[in-house]
């Protein structure tokens, strides 16, 4: 026979529809708990099984669950009371059982407060009604946050500079909260492909530098009065409208700073997966593109993301002739990448052997004579 303790988990199930059903409002109906679990063959066992659910029904203790009691013949027991239904017929009988009075009392305040000030978040309420009380302390301070971003969907300032009434962390730390909020509220001005919150709501923050060098003076002096090496945040060099003939990217730093002059070019130094910061630049699809990376099987597979921003990417000191001629049987990091890479034929033949093997030649392997040659040809061939 179903125990006492048995009855509270399933009434403790039938928490979370109840919560749903205030959320939408629809009233209280009776709970009915199954209890078609046979009793016990052994009579004393079955004494203690009525006992025990007899012991915290309403009957005995004012409150919780109703029994009906059906009179049976068993084969073994005889005749016997055995429970027909259990059920809460009230409210107040679910929850003082399962001891949620006080939460319950909050929630409904909280759902009012939220659902009167905000309509369209009622069906993120009812899909996650214990967000609704996990966040109860909150409240007051979350709906400073969402009725200023409704009414300021854009704001462009920082954080800390947001003129809302709340303690100076309290939105960094309830990004995940609002984020769910807000996507919902302010869906039409959401940058839905940006993951970091900040950029998400169109707010300032702490940004990424672009580094960069002209590798012609004549071009310094055009665009930034003669400086040669300068760093500015992703979001200022993407809007960028220079008119730049080549550019080329490289990971390594100090290739970087020591690669050689070339006419009406400059150098941008990707280090590496954060090639990923130029993809929204303007000026890079209208100019001759450069990428020098490892050559192992993460140097690749970042040309070949790079390439998915810019197809007209050729790859710089990538080939085969430059590895056999510098490499030092130096150890590369295991590649589990399985899709197909945006590379040509030569490039893909040499990846496949560069990651089957699991080898790598730095960039800073290659000479500096080689590579000035190498650069000088390349001028060359493309003037």
């Amino acid at each position: 026979m179903i125990s006492a303790s048995e009855i509270k988990g399933k009434a403790s199930k039938k928490y979370t529809q109840y919560l749903q059903n205030l959320v939408t409002g629809i009233p209280f109906k009776k709970i009915v708990i199954p209890c078609d679990k046979k009793p016990s063959n052994d009579f004393e066992t079955w004494q203690m099984e009525q006992k025990d659910i007899t012991a915290s029904s309403k009957e005995k203790r004012g409150y919780g669950y109703s029994i009906k009691w059906q009179t049976v013949n068993h084969k073994i027991l005889g005749r016997q009371g055995l429970p027909l239904e259990i059920s809460f017929d009230t409210e107040e009988d679910l929850l003082k059982f399962i001891r949620k009075e006080t939460e319950v009392q909050q929630f409904k305040k909280d759902i009012a407060t939220l659902l009167t000030a905000f309509p369209l978040l009622t069906d993120w309420a009812k899909k996650y009604p214990y967000k609704v009380i996990e966040n109860s302390s909150q409240w007051p301070d979350l709906l400073k946050v969402l009725t200023y971003f409704s009414h300021t969907p854009q704001p462009n300032l920082y954080i800390r500079e947001l003129p809302i009434k709340v303690h100076t962390k309290f939105i960094e730390q309830n990004k995940s909260i609002l984020k769910e909020l807000l996507d919902i509220l302010i869906a039409d001005y959401v940058n839905t492909g940006e993951k970091r919150f900040e950029a998400r709501y169109h707010l300032k923050y702490d940004e990424e530098l672009i580094r960069i060098r002209f590798l012609d003076e004549n071009l310094s002096h055009r665009y930034t009065g003669g400086l040669k090496d300068i760093s500015l945040p992703i979001s200022e060099f993407c809007t960028l409208h220079w008119e730049i003939e080549s550019v080329f990217i490289v990971e390594n730093k100090m290739n970087f700073l020591t690669f050689p002059f070339v006419k009406n070019s400059l150098i941008i130094w990707g280090h590496g997966y954060g090639v990923v910061n130029l993809k929204k630049s303007l000026f890079l699809s209208h100019a001759r593109l450069y990428y020098w990376g490892d050559l192992d099987a993460q140097g690749f597979e970042i040309l070949s993301q790079f390439r998915g921003y810019f197809p007209q990417t050729q790859s710089l000191l990538m080939d085969s002739e430059t590895f056999n001629r510098f490499f030092e049987n130096d150890e590369g990091t295991k590649s589990n990448v399985s899709v197909d890479l945006n590379l040509t034929n030569t490039e893909q033949t040499t990846y496949q052997t560069v990651k089957n093997s699991n080898w790598r030649l730095e960039q800073e392997k290659i000479p500096q004579s080689y590579v000035i040659e190498y650069i000088h040809n390349l001028v060359k061939t493309n003037p």
